[in-house]
């Protein structure tokens, strides 16, 4: 990693003109040799596939992206953190840090509550709770709406079952968080480590879809980007809708996407083809390679898979608008980064200080 650098002189994901940009680091040269400051675009809607190993700084870089929306103007971002790494980028007061998310039942479309239930949408429980959450946005109404209604008893009663392992997730209230939170001038990361599997994809489809429905339905006073960190574990969920409606029809009212993985392998094919930035740190997995290198655009001159980086922190990445590849130095971090290695030295050092004490 490299430490802020001087102007940026170089923006990747524009070809030309002004506005706000995140300092990226610097281009790193053939030989290793660091070269002129990067910055990432924000003037304009992005897609972005971020990926890399266990190690290889991912999540680094996804919180110095998060850094720079949080000191630019005109933009937000919203920061999905399924492991707890980027609760440092709230200690300077430039992030809001949610723990404990919950988000209101009715954020989620009536249709994706049978997926997330596993309860088939043509069968006579799966056909009860789509017409109870139609009629109510709270898992209250929602039972009751089940209970007052002329099914079968043991159809009511399986519906009410299922409600109540929603319950027992813990990420449905009323009071839930809005849009309106998420799209605070202060970036928001929502530590969602607490989180189970579908807990998680509930929360990701909620979040999603109420930040591009909101930019489609009104003027924002800031563009808001939105990003995933450990994405493989969402994308073939109860989110995948409202993340690929992002990625196909986001960029008319503003919305961006980044998907940050260890396994672009599982991350749909939508996503990478239509991703116009795409940086990634090293990867040695066959599939994730080849899922890669499939997505090689015809201005490059050779693979990705030529051009992989090895050493902490560098990154190739591909620019669809200035159509080039180029390989870069993400810088260190301001702010604490929670997604660092534990390490055994460390540990049992601590413990030895602490039986001292």
């Amino acid at each position: 990693m490299v430490g802020p650098d001087g102007p940026v002189t170089h923006v990747l994901g524009r070809r030309s003109g002004s506005g706000p940009k995140a300092q990226l680091g610097t281009f790193l040269a053939r030989d290793g040799s660091d070269g002129a400051a990067v910055g990432l675009d924000l003037e304009y809607p992005h897609v972005g596939l971020l990926t890399g190993k266990r190690g290889s700084g991912k999540s680094h870089t996804l919180g110095v992206i998060g850094e720079g929306l949080a000191s630019a103007n005109g933009v937000t971002g919203v920061i999905i953190d399924p492991m707890g790494v980027f609760a440092g980028l709230a200690r300077d007061g430039s992030a809001r840090l949610v723990t404990d998310p919950a988000i209101p039942p009715g954020a989620l479309e009536p249709r994706h509550w049978c997926e997330l239930l596993d309860l088939d949408p043509a069968g006579a429980a799966g056909a009860l709770l789509w017409r109870a959450a139609t009629a109510a946005d709270t898992l209250d109404g929602m039972r009751e709406g089940a209970e007052h209604s002329q099914a079968p008893r043991e159809t009511v009663q399986a519906v009410r079952n299922h409600l109540t392992l929603a319950a027992r997730w813990g990420v449905f209230s009323p009071d839930g968080l809005t849009t309106d939170e998420l799209l605070d001038p202060a970036v928001t990361v929502i530590d969602a480590s607490s989180l189970g599997p579908r807990a998680l994809a509930a929360l990701t489809a909620a979040v999603a879809r109420g930040l591009y429905d909101t930019a489609v339905g009104r003027d924002l006073d800031r563009l808001p980007w939105l990003l995933v960190d450990e994405a493989h574990a969402v994308v073939d969920t109860v989110a995948e809708p409202a993340l690929r409606t992002i990625v196909t029809r986001g960029r008319q009212p503003g919305v961006s996407l980044v998907l940050g993985t260890q396994r672009p392998a599982a991350i749909p094919e939508v996503a990478i083809s239509q991703a116009d930035l795409v940086l990634s740190h090293r990867l040695t997995a066959t599939a994730d390679l080849e899922a890669l290198a499939a997505a090689r655009p015809t201005y490059m001159d050779e693979s990705i898979l030529e051009r992989m980086p090895d050493g902490l922190g560098e990154a190739v990445v591909i620019d669809d608008a200035t159509e080039t590849a180029v390989t870069v130095q993400v810088r260190d971090r301001r702010t604490p980064h929670g997604g660092a290695s534990a390490r055994a030295s460390l540990q049992s050092k601590s413990i030895g200080e602490n039986r001292m004490a």
